[in-house]
């Protein structure tokens, strides 16, 4: 559900939407059923998505098991792999809860220790998100029929060296890794993409 108004929402808000969820205050004046599991800002609107099916949170699972399991057997690996935790893109005034956040063991150790809320751009070197039905059109590449900004062009602007894009719609049902961010367009430059199964 997109909401883009105050009048829409039927409340008058005393900040930006940005500026309410940066401070974790947004969720107050909403008034959501419990059943709403995130609230995010993307181009500007307030986007509220509920809470994740089985097989959306199974995905997320099977993901960070993978990062988990390399951690535990390559002691070299310095990757923590962080899930459904905000992340304030600050520089364009939008805030995400990607599914998944892929950050060095160092960043993420020093952001706890100092306590933040979330997380910058330049703490993270990889967001996952796993589309869901109802929201797989935030996550995705704008297509000429949908032209609003999305999550895509928000992690390009953002600089986010890489989005992997898990995307569950049976007529598409493939992983896309996108690479090579431009911050002026706001745009990936490269994609690899793996149909599922492979």
């Amino acid at each position: 559900m997109s909401i883009t108004t105050e009048a829409r929402l039927g409340v008058e808000l005393p900040d930006t939407p940005y500026a309410l969820w940066a401070r974790g205050e947004l969720d107050d004046h909403l008034h959501l059923p419990d059943r709403y599991f995130k609230v995010e800002i993307i181009g500007g609107e307030i986007v509220v998505s509920p809470a994740p099916a089985l097989e959306h949170g199974g995905i997320i699972q099977d993901i960070a098991k993978i990062v988990v399991k390399a951690e535990l057997t390559d002691p070299t690996f310095s990757w923590e792999c962080l899930q459904c935790t905000g992340m304030d893109l600050v520089g364009i005034q939008d805030g995400y809860v990607p599914d998944i956040m892929i950050l060095d063991t160092e960043i993420f150790a020093a952001a706890r220790k100092a306590r933040v809320s979330y997380l910058v751009p330049d703490q993270v070197e990889l967001v996952i998100e796993v589309t869901s039905p109802s929201n797989a059109g935030d996550d995705r590449k704008p297509t000429p029929k949908r032209t609003r900004i999305t999550k895509w062009n928000g992690y390009a602007r953002a600089e986010i060296p890489y989005y992997l894009l898990v995307d569950r719609d049976p007529k598409i049902a493939r992983a896309s890794l996108f690479s090579i961010p431009d911050q002026g367009t706001g745009a990936y430059l490269h994609q690899e993409s793996w149909e599922f199964g492979e």
